[in-house]
Formats: structure tokens, C-alpha cells, sequence
């Protein structure tokens, strides 16, 4: 075991926030970045203190935070150690289309290109117009109250959320509203059975619920857990609504248990052949907590998401973002706050839930000859019914189409056995792409 005192080594205190909070964060990226490799004694508050010319208490401080997050282990005459299950950083590997790929359909994105730039500009124009000399300052951890404000009407009136200004935390996105509830949730978190892989990769740990054409069996809901999370509106990706019974249920187990849903409405706005179905939320605010985001209906790129959170869990939220996350473009939120107090959101949605039925209709029609389709009464995707998901899945390549077959979203530990192609007819590059991808189907039969 190496010690610190025989390395000659840098911390860099600069930056923003208190004193025990750059030490806090010089120290962590140091282990994360391998610099302090793992085995590695860090020497006593005492000492390191008197090196920066600091308090001990803050570097103690700074010392017992990092332990409790696992950076760090500290015994009795063993000192303060680098943990060893803190590996080096591997080389990342980033997702890129394959040799050949001209069209990606493999995630339930927006039409960016439709994205509303002249109303949008006309929104920033009015909004930083009108905003008052502080919303240009460091700003509110839990969003400006103009965006929370017209988030509590148009939430209450589209989705059916009973909401006020006060229970609603602005947030970067769903891997930002995460990060935050895996410190406040005790873990596992039930998840269903299908979904995204990133976003199961984001809990500390998950356990699977089946899915069915109903939505989640929330009758199956472990009484010896606290959490699940849900897309009640449009399951991701079997496309299906909660049922009205089911719904129920999982209210029921939250408030049996002491527990908490977390309803994920990531696509609720687009709807096609159904009525509008409301936020679960709007069942027990004080058991489930919802999560909005505006990736879907506008773009990924503006990063501004929302929760609705039970009373009991702003402040232990709030305290979070407060130390450390970097605030949502405040220019941002008051042009969003704009665009839905002037009727352009709801503008918008309209115009892009006939877009996307119209595709929609056209992938229908499009693979008829070919399989069944489900999943399609609301969202940006579909699911393509067939036993043959690497058939179609090569055929596409060869195309120049990625789709991905429904096999990857099941979880690790679930033994369900559904096959399908999930296809996304939001993208960008489906008009282009959806007769080539029907040879592709065809070639399969």
C-alpha cells in the first residue's frame, strides 16, 4: 500500500462553492480519474489540513462524505484508504451508427427538424423582456416559479397532475431525476419488466415486474419494497396504458407499504385513437411522484425536465441540487414558461400528434403484408410482432436501416420471452427509410 505522504500531488480548491466542498469534489475526481489509485492511504485530516492550510474539521469533513459514498474506507488504525472496488476509468465507447447505417429508428425521438424555431424565438424575446434583473443571477435550485407556475396549470390541465408551484423540481432530465432519488430511496427499485437498459443501469439496483398487454402486474408489487417506477400512460416499449385496475393497485401498495411510484410520462401528450388517459399521480400525490421532461414534445437538446414530488420529498430533493448541480439555463426556463402560458406548446402538440399519426398510419399499412403491429394508440414507436428479430434486425442493416430488436429492453433477470422489432416513426429519417425497411420485413417471410 502506497502512501500519499511519499507522492508529490496536486488538488486543485478553485471553483465554485464552499471550501469543504472543492475538497469534497478534488478528492472524488482524483479516485474517479485514477490519479489516487485504489489501495492508496491519504494521509490524517490533521496532516493534510496543515499541507492546504485549511481547518482539520473540514477536511474531516470532506474525509466522512466520500466514505459514506464509497469512495473511501476508514478503519481503526488502517487510516483513510482509496476503496478497491473503485476501478481505473475504462476507455469509453460511445454509440455510433454502423458501417453503412444511413437511418437510425431505434429511439423514440422527435422530429427535431420540426422543432418551432420562430415561435420558440418570439417566447425568448417576450421572456427575457419582461424578466426582472435577478432571474439573470446564480438562480433557484428548483426552477424559476415562472416555469414552475405554468407547469402547475398546463400539467393540471392536460395531464391531469394536481400540482402547485411549490412541489414542482426542475431537472436536466430522467438520468438527473435519478441520480437524485437513488440517495433517497432505499434500493431496490422495481422496474418493468421491459424498458430502456440505460435507464435500469442508472438505479443502484433493480428487480423486473412483468408486462403484459395490460401494462405492469401491479398486483405482483413486493410488499418487502419501497419503490417502483412506471410509464402508466404508454409502457416503453410495448406501447400498452396502465389499466384503470391497475392503476389502483399500485397506489395501494404505496400507501400499504409507505412507498413511492415514480410514474414516468415520457410521451403522454401524443395520443391517437384513445381518450387522453390522466397522470397516476393524480390518484395520490402524496404516493407517487411524477417526471415530465420536454425531450419528447420539443427536443432533447433544451435538457429541462420536471418533478411533481410528494410533500415529503422536496426539501431531502431540493437539498441535493443545492451543493451540486449546475443550475438549468434560466433563459431556457423562462422561454419554455413562455411557450406553454401562450398556447405555442399546446400549438405545437397538436400539430405533431397528426404528424405522428400520420406516419404512424403509414408504418400500419406499410408492414400489414407482413406482421402485426401494437403499441400504436399512442407515443413515437411501434412494435413489430415476429419470431425473427436478428432476421429483421440484419435485414435492415443491409438496408442501411438500425432498428433494435425488443429482446434488448427485456431486464437481466426477467425470463419473459416476447419477440418483436421496436420501431420509432418520430425519427427524423423514417419517411426515407420505411419502404426500404418493408423489403426488409418482406425478405424475412
Amino acid at each position: 500500500m502506497e502512501s500519499w505522504a511519499n507522492l508529490d500531488f496536486h488538488l486543485d480548491l478553485s471553483g465554485p462553492g464552499g471550501l469543504r466542498h472543492r475538497l469534497t469534489a478534488s478528492l472524488r475526481e482524483a479516485v474517479r480519474s485514477a490519479r489516487l489509485p485504489p489501495g492508496t492511504r491519504l494521509p490524517a485530516s490533521r496532516s493534510l489540513a496543515a499541507d492546504l492550510g485549511i481547518a482539520r474539521n473540514t477536511v474531516a469533513e470532506a474525509y466522512a462524505e466520500l466514505v459514506a459514498e464509497g469512495w473511501l474506507t476508514a478503519r481503526q488504525g488502517s487510516g483513510t484508504v482509496v476503496a478497491q472496488r473503485v476501478a481505473p476509468p475504462r476507455p469509453l465507447k460511445r454509440r455510433s451508427p454502423g458501417e453503412g447505417i444511413r437511418f437510425d429508428l431505434t429511439e423514440s425521438t422527435p422530429d427535431v427538424t420540426e422543432f418551432p424555431r420562430v415561435e420558440w424565438i418570439r417566447s425568448t424575446r417576450r421572456a427575457v423582456t419582461a424578466a426582472p434583473a435577478e432571474a439573470f443571477g446564480a438562480g433557484d435550485p428548483q426552477g424559476r416559479i415562472e416555469l414552475r407556475t405554468a407547469l402547475a396549470e398546463y400539467l393540471a390541465r392536460a395531464r391531469g397532475v394536481r400540482a402547485d408551484p411549490e412541489r414542482i423540481v426542475v431537472c436536466s432530465g430522467f438520468a438527473d431525476a435519478v441520480r437524485m432519488f437513488n440517495r433517497v430511496l432505499q434500493p431496490p427499485v422495481v422496474v418493468e419488466e421491459y424498458g430502456l437498459g440505460y435507464h435500469r443501469s442508472l438505479w443502484k439496483a433493480t428487480e423486473p415486474l412483468a408486462v403484459d398487454d395490460h401494462g405492469a402486474n401491479t398486483e405482483l408489487l413486493p410488499d418487502d419494497r419501497r419503490a417502483c417506477l412506471l410509464t402508466p400512460a404508454h409502457q416503453f416499449p410495448l406501447g400498452g396504458p396502465l389499466h384503470p385496475r391497475r392503476r389502483a393497485l399500485a397506489v395501494e401498495w404505496a400507501r400499504r407499504v409507505g412507498g413511492l411510484v415514480l410514474e414516468d410520462d415520457y410521451d403522454g401528450e401524443f395520443r391517437y385513437d384513445r381518450q387522453p388517459i390522466g397522470a397516476v399521480q393524480g390518484l395520490d400525490p402524496e404516493h407517487v411522484a411524477y417526471l415530465g421532461t420536454a425531450s419528447k414534445a420539443l427536443s432533447p437538446a433544451l435538457r429541462i425536465a420536471w418533478m411533481v414530488l410528494p410533500d415529503r420529498f422536496v426539501d431531502p430533493v431540493l437539498a441535493l441540487k443545492t451543493d451540486r448541480e449546475q443550475y438549468i439555463s434560466m433563459i431556457d426556463q423562462l422561454t419554455l414558461a413562455d411557450f406553454l402560458s401562450s398556447g405555442a406548446y399546446d400549438s405545437h402538440v397538436r400539430r405533431m400528434r397528426l404528424r405522428y399519426q400520420r406516419r404512424r398510419d403509414r408504418l400500419v399499412e406499410a408492414v400489414a403484408p407482413y406482421t402485426a403491429v401494437s403499441g400504436i394508440a399512442a407515443g413515437m414507436h411501434a412494435v413489430l410482432d415476429t419470431p425473427h428479430e436478428e432476421a429483421v434486425v440484419q435485414a435492415a442493416r443491409e438496408r442501411g436501416i438500425e432498428v433494435l430488436p425488443l429482446s434488448s429492453f427485456r431486464h437481466e433477470l426477467s425470463d419473459a420471452d416476447r419477440r418483436g422489432i421496436v420501431v420509432s416513426f418520430g425519427a427524423p429519417a423514417f419517411p426515407r427509410a420505411l419502404p426500404l425497411f418493408a423489403e426488409a420485413l418482406a425478405a424475412c417471410q
